[in-house]
């Protein structure tokens, strides 16, 4: 028996190491890694400069805490604002507490306010981590129901519907931010309407909300650009981050702008791991990773070259009901049973996953080349192929 909680139901592999977008299991296996460790691994694995950088830094100092200036932390800080045109960042540990921290930041906004009980509006569908805020915020009462009661202060509503955000504007005095994914990722890879998200920036203005978007995901590059924002030109006043931000080292960040930027003072937040060199470190050679190779820009044809390889090899188009997403973000959904795609993917040598039920979510790595992803693309249409051809 292991020694470990049960939290995960863990697939029967584990890896020795990895290189690019390659993964390598303890018997020398080779794997094609279209998952990223859950887009983390956005540069691949064993990069040299996040390698170089976190070696580097951790031979001279790992630890000061928060009560120090810290070098690392205020380079990273200044290399995030000046591309996303943010104004201030807290450094954490993860994207739940980033989220937390986005959270809590939007609460104090609304008792700057004068707003008792400050609520946040949030999508269905969402997912925005497993810490008690960042899960009340989430969608999916089977998350929620072992940890409840949930934390108040929250207000659901559909995806996409702008009409029914604007109802609420009669019916909720005390709302002071909308908080959301542009692509909702563990629901189903599903990127929020433009128009939808364009409305929604002209009526937290209106109003006085926080626009708030979760970038844990989408951001780092794997949308086409350095964060999905950026790319689809709707800028928030709150943006949390983490994932590939450390490219597997841990790190998020909760960024601000506008009246947002000034909201938390001394005390009202903190953490102790949170932007300690080596993280910053790690995370600056990703930043400056990605501005140097412009591997932002690598998204598409990425895409371009596992789809187009993926529908040539289906043998039955009727199995895909949809494919949905943005940049290196990839959701297929099929209407074959999907319990067993994982564990077909990797009798076939690739790390796929599966969310909301049916959708085969992909998130390879922007280093990945046009042949690995043409690759990739062949051996998930020859899983859904494979499990198509079976019977009920």
């Amino acid at each position: 028996m292991s020694a470990l909680m049960p939290t995960y139901k863990r697939l029967p592999v584990a890896f020795s190491h990895g290189e690019g977008a390659r993964l390598y299991d303890l018997s020398g296996r080779e794997y094609l890694d279209g998952l990223s460790g859950i887009a983390v691994t956005n540069l691949g694995h064993s990069h040299p400069a996040v390698t170089a950088a976190i070696c580097e830094q951790a031979s001279t100092l790992a630890h000061t805490s928060n009560l120090f200036v810290i070098p690392q932390q205020e380079r990273l800080a200044s290399e995030l604002t000046a591309i996303t045109g943010m104004e201030r960042v807290f450094f954490c540990n993860s994207g739940a507490e980033a989220n937390e921290a986005a959270i809590k930041l939007a609460r104090h906004y609304g008792h700057d306010r004068g707003v008792n009980n400050p609520t946040i509006v949030v999508l269905e569908q969402a997912f925005h981590g497993r810490t008690m805020g960042a899960l009340a915020a989430s969608a999916g009462t089977g998350m929620q129901t072992p940890f409840a009661p949930m934390l108040g202060g929250f207000v659901r509503v559909a995806s996409n519907d702008l009409a029914a955000i604007k109802v609420l504007t009669q019916t909720h005095s005390n709302i002071v931010a909308v908080m959301l994914e542009p692509v909702q990722g563990e629901g189903g890879v599903r990127p929020l309407d433009l128009d939808y998200l364009i409305g929604l920036r002209q009526l937290c203005d209106e109003q006085q909300w926080l626009l708030m978007f979760d970038e844990v995901q989408t951001g780092n590059g794997r949308c086409g650009d350095f964060y999905a924002f950026m790319r689809l030109g709707i800028v928030p006043d709150v943006l949390s981050t983490a994932k590939g931000l450390g490219n597997g080292f841990p790190i998020g960040a909760c960024m601000a702008r506008g009246d947002a930027a000034a909201v938390m003072t001394p005390g009202d937040h903190g953490t102790t791991y949170g932007g300690n060199p080596i993280a910053c470190s790690a995370a600056s050679a990703v930043f400056n990773t990605l501005s140097r190779q412009s591997l932002c820009s690598r998204a598409d044809p990425i895409r371009s070259a596992i789809l187009d390889r993926f529908h040539t090899t289906l043998n039955d188009p009727s199995t895909v009901r949809e494919v949905r997403g943005l940049g290196l973000m990839i959701g297929i959904e099929v209407t074959i049973p999907a319990t067993e795609i994982v564990t077909t993917a990797l009798t076939l040598g690739a790390i796929v996953n599966v969310t909301a039920g049916n959708t085969i979510r992909l998130l390879p790595p922007l280093i990945m080349s046009d042949d690995e992803a043409s690759e990739l693309g062949h051996i998930v249409a020859q899983v859904v192929n494979t499990l198509s051809e079976r019977p009920l």
